[in-house]
């Protein structure tokens, strides 16, 4: 197994890989307490475990029964599967020998005089992962040996040692659940052995070498992995290497980051070659591959690709070979991550976000793990609706139910008059408009037909006000507003380019009045959109206001907007204008969400 953290890349690599959405058969083997195969507990009599866990890094692929994969006799290869070329296959290790047929060479060795060798978990550029016994404290544990290819230089073999030492130190100053524990390093042969936690279960690229994750699953696993991201980067420590062969996913739903063999350590020299890429292509941020200064913002996107990734079935970057990855990451926009999308629009939001190419243009950490576990709260019944007193769609619905229950107890009913059957008619026509039309608990539904053609959800404490063709709203304490304008005919561009037009404005200062810029520090990007079926677009940006010498001051702002130019060439605009980072910025964003998916262009 080739761990790509470890080594330079291969610029001929390739690298192309699809994912399979999972098959309803398995759906009701992943129970939400125990990720999908974690092992089970053996029989006394076993000489082995039913799966072998997958450690860090570059940990083996478990055993498995034979109705999942064929076993591969130790020291002769089997006959290569047959897999379909859109089917994620994660960089796997050998499958491990059970350590009762004696065929691992080391097993029983013991190390640092404690820890007993009994087979081996996986193994990769840099060493071998073996599951040992900690013979003083009777509990077994991972143990990374250093098992570097014989062509190395002596000093590239210093430079690997010097890399797993601090792999060792980097991990073990940072105290989090879903951090892998260090218990010791033990230098044997002049080589650092390191031991470690040993992680029951496999990692996220087995699991989605099986199919897709439901959103709320995908922010559960993101939600663990920023929180040990968040912890790291307070030590100092960028990972550097997020992606799926990295995530444990343990028993009791446990989380876990392994692998910090290539972090970077604020304060602490490199080790990396100048000109040698280290990581992994399609989960390396913009700046890296620029080789500008990398920051908390790095490792986030590349936790946003794994959760593009987990949801929608694809990695957004990933080309044939690694300098067209590269290329991708540096240039091409992903498409919309409808899945995630359809599944909280908040959600599908956090995942574009967090692929900005610009750092500055990113969702914070706090922010980041608040839409997370925001997502992946189990849904509650409101107590209204636990009570009988639900509103909308549920109050109809029970409507319908009474004068259903009338019309069957009416004479005229039994004789299937025409009048019933156009108050029927009717009752449904109101079911339908009232159910597909019910703004969100706290929102109010806005018909703004006069003066935008349009009606849309706003939130019933904002202040309205209004203009010849665009209505505005504000909410009590002015921090978050929004407006929907309507242009008179005359675009001649297409909603995209409309939006580019506006991104290209904002970025030259949003010049007023003929003279006079007003925004400063502006980073705006555009993306694909729809508006009720129709192609739109999106303009996202970041910016600071301008103080009287043409300076920026003040805050930073973000601003959301929707473009859609119809047929006869008529622009819509919905904007909303809110603080560029916090829980301001969320409020925001989930206000432009709602507004989005309940607007009503009546012209389109």
């Amino acid at each position: 197994m080739t761990h790509s953290g470890e080594q330079g890349h291969r610029l001929d690599e390739s690298t192309s890989y699809g994912l399979r959405p999972p098959a309803q058969a398995s759906h009701q083997d992943q129970q939400p307490s125990q990720p999908p195969n974690a092992p089970q507990t053996p029989p006394p009599s076993q000489a082995a475990p039913a799966s072998q866990p997958h450690q860090p890094p570059n940990a083996g692929q478990a055993p498995q029964e034979a109705h999942h994969a064929p076993q591969v006799s130790r020291g002769e290869p089997g006959p290569p599967p047959a897999r379909d070329p859109r089917t994620y296959e994660p960089t796997r290790a050998s499958v491990p020998t059970p350590p009762a047929t004696g065929a691992d060479p080391g097993a029983g060795r013991l190390v640092g005089g404690r820890y007993r060798l009994a087979s081996r978990l996986g193994h990769g550029g840099m060493g071998t992962v073996w599951r040992a016994h900690d013979e003083v404290v009777d509990r077994d544990v991972a143990v990374k040996e250093p098992r570097l290819p014989d062509h190395l230089s002596p000093h590239e073999r210093e430079t690997m040692h010097a890399r797993m030492r601090r792999e060792a130190r980097t991990a073990a100053r940072i105290e989090h659940p879903s951090v892998v524990t260090i218990h010791d390093v033990v230098v044997e042969d002049d080589q650092p052995w390191i031991v470690m936690e040993l992680v029951q279960g496999r990692s996220l690229a087995d699991v989605l070498g099986e199919g897709t994750l439901d959103a709320r699953e995908a922010a559960r696993i993101g939600l663990a992995v920023a929180g040990a991201l968040d912890a790291a980067h307070e030590k100092g420590v960028l990972h550097r290497d997020v992606k799926p062969d990295n995530v444990l996913l343990g028993r009791y739903d446990r989380v876990v980051l392994t692998d910090f063999g290539i972090a970077q350590v604020q304060g602490e020299q490199g080790l990396t070659e100048t000109g040698t890429f280290v990581g992994s292509p399609e989960f390396t941020a913009p700046e890296r591959v620029l080789g500008q200064r990398p920051g908390p913002e790095s490792d986030l996107w590349s936790l946003g690709v794994v959760l593009y990734a987990a949801t929608e079935g694809v990695s957004p970057f990933r080309r044939s070979n690694s300098p067209a990855t590269l290329q991708a990451v540096l240039s091409s926009e992903p498409q919309r991550p409808a899945r995630a999308l359809s599944a909280s629009g908040a959600f599908g939001m956090l995942l574009t976000r967090l692929l900005a190419k610009e750092p500055a243009l990113r969702p914070d950490a706090t922010e980041v793990r608040q839409t997370l576990e925001d997502v992946a709260r189990p849904p509650l019944r409101s107590p209204r609706a636990a009570s009988g007193r639900s509103s909308g769609g549920g109050a109809v619905a029970r409507g319908l139910g009474g004068f259903f229950g009338k019309l069957r107890t009416e004479r005229r009913w039994q004789f299937g008059t025409g009048g019933v059957v156009v108050a029927l008619a009717a009752a449904l026509t109101l079911f339908f408009v009232l159910t597909a039309d019910q703004a969100p608990e706290g929102w109010h539904t806005r018909d703004e037909d006069k003066r935008v053609r349009a009606s849309l959800a706003v939130p019933e404490e904002y202040k309205r006000s209004a203009d010849e063709q665009s209505v505005a709203f504000t909410d009590p304490g002015s921090v978050i507003s929004m407006e929907l304008s309507r242009s008179s005919k005359g675009v001649k561009d297409s909603s995209l380019a409309e939006a580019n037009s506006w991104k290209h404005f904002y970025e030259d200062g949003a010049e007023e009045d003929g003279y006079s810029d007003t925004m400063g520090n502006v980073v705006s990007r555009v993306t694909e959109a729809d508006q009720q079926g129709k192609e739109a677009a999106e303009v996202l940006t970041t910016f600071q206001g301008l103080n009287d010498v043409d300076e920026p001051e003040g805050p930073k702002k973000f601003r959301h907007e929707l473009v859609y130019v119809n047929g006869d060439g008529v622009r819509w605009r919905l904007r909303v204008e809110m603080p560029a980072k916090g829980k301001s910025h969320q409020d925001g964003e989930q206000v432009f969400d709602e507004a989005k998916k309940s607007l009503k262009i009546h012209d389109l």
